[in-house]
């Protein structure tokens, strides 16, 4: 499949048959992504200014597997609310807390909106525990003129579109919001904060008070939010060859032990750290 460049507005964008880097939000959760590389390729696009307080970035896929086998891409979801422009219709889809997987055939594109965590609450004012584990018509929270805009944007992908229809619905800013961004950001960037004690404490929040906040500006809970940051680091890791120290990652990821690191690995992943660092 060939990859047309970096978009205008684009932060990044990989070349045909590369892996975005290491590290990157676009890699960052993708499994066997060398192997996705082969199948896919993968563009970032920057919101306009007003969107990004909303929006980290548009996210643009394609693929051409025309006489090739359909192909399972999975990944480790993050703690984000995406709006996927897609063929039939335009879907609102919430945080998976398992394993996402996507299978693609043919050829074709999808462009999704990588909401903030925390900023499609206000976008929407219902709670985003109700989207946790679903996928759902956008018509279902932006009406039909959703369908209209992801007619424009199957036919010709950017973000411009997408900014131009966000722009009309931006609510006022939310404070609250905001303070779960950065919690969720404080979590991510820390992949050996493990426990949701310590991080009620730093915050001077209650754990009670913790749960009922990202129940519903997140979607899922921050216990959920720390496991996933770990493994996350613990998939990279093992993506990135050259060795993996299992009990030496396991203590910097603030795990009790080696098999518990393991165990959580594939509980979700399905497989384990040792064996998916020997397949991809």
């Amino acid at each position: 499949m060939d990859d047309p460049g970096p978009a205008p507005g684009s932060d990044s964008a990989p070349a045909p048959g590369t892996a975005p880097a290491p590290g990157t939000d676009l890699c960052r959760g993708v499994l066997h992504p060398a192997r996705a590389a082969e199948r896919i390729s993968v563009e970032r696009l920057a919101p306009a200014p007003a969107v990004a307080r909303f929006v980290e970035f548009y996210w643009l896929v394609r693929w051409d597997l025309t006489g090739r086998p359909p192909y399972e891409q999975k990944v480790l979801a993050h703690p984000n609310v995406h709006l996927v422009f897609e063929a039939p219709r335009a879907r609102v889809y919430g945080v998976d807390r398992s394993l996402f997987v996507r299978r693609l055939e043919g050829a074709g594109h999808v462009l999704g909106v990588k909401f903030r965590p925390g900023a499609f609450r206000p976008l929407t004012g219902h709670p985003v525990s109700a989207l946790a584990d679903r996928s759902v018509p956008a018509a279902d929270y932006f009406g039909p003129e959703v369908d209209r805009c992801n007619a424009l944007l199957l036919a010709e992908p950017g973000a411009g579109p997408a900014d131009a229809f966000l722009l009309s619905r931006l609510p006022a800013p939310d404070p609250v919001a905001e303070e779960v961004a950065a919690m969720v950001e404080r979590i991510t960037g820390s992949p050996d904060l493990c426990r949701v004690d310590d991080l009620a404490r730093e915050l001077g929040l209650t754990v009670r008070r913790l749960q009922r906040l990202f129940a519903e500006y997140v979607g899922a809970s921050p216990k959920w939010v720390l496991r996933r940051a770990r493994l996350h680091e613990a998939a990279e890791r093992a993506a990135a060859g050259g060795g993996l120290d299992l009990a030496a990652l396991a203590v910097e990821l603030g795990y009790a032990d080696q098999a518990h690191l393991t165990r959580d690995f594939t509980a979700t992943v399905g497989i384990p750290p040792a064996r998916y660092a020997s397949s991809t």
